[in-house]
């Protein structure tokens, strides 16, 4: 693989390591173009905002009360359900909701 193309797969630094990993995976398992590995880092961004949103969540609840006493839910609500929603529908984009070797249908129902 030659140097310049190598670099351009590695993943962005700011990404967590948990998403790093997973990143070398799928350009490791999937002959990716240029444009799949936009879309890729974006489902990692993606990925990474719902767990820092969901981590927050965890320590603060998922509501708040406003100034008239009356709950809200806290933004990261709203994060963790727009990122979570971002990721899924990514993986679905570049068709890596299924094995490579699949066609993609929607998985078996349970009996």
């Amino acid at each position: 693989m030659d140097q310049k193309l190598h670099n351009f797969t590695q993943p962005p630094d700011h990404l967590s390591d948990t998403v790093k990993t997973w990143w070398r995976q799928v350009v490791e398992d999937y002959a990716l173009e240029p444009h799949h590995l936009k879309l890729l880092q974006l489902a990692c961004e993606a990925w990474d905002s719902a767990q820092l949103a969901r981590a927050v969540l965890g320590i603060a609840g998922t509501t708040y009360t406003d100034r008239w006493g009356q709950p809200k839910a806290r933004p990261e609500v709203a994060i963790e359900r727009d990122s979570r929603i971002a990721f899924a529908r990514l993986l679905r984009e570049m068709g890596l909701e299924s094995a490579p070797d699949e066609s993609p249908r929607p998985p078996a129902l349970k009996r």
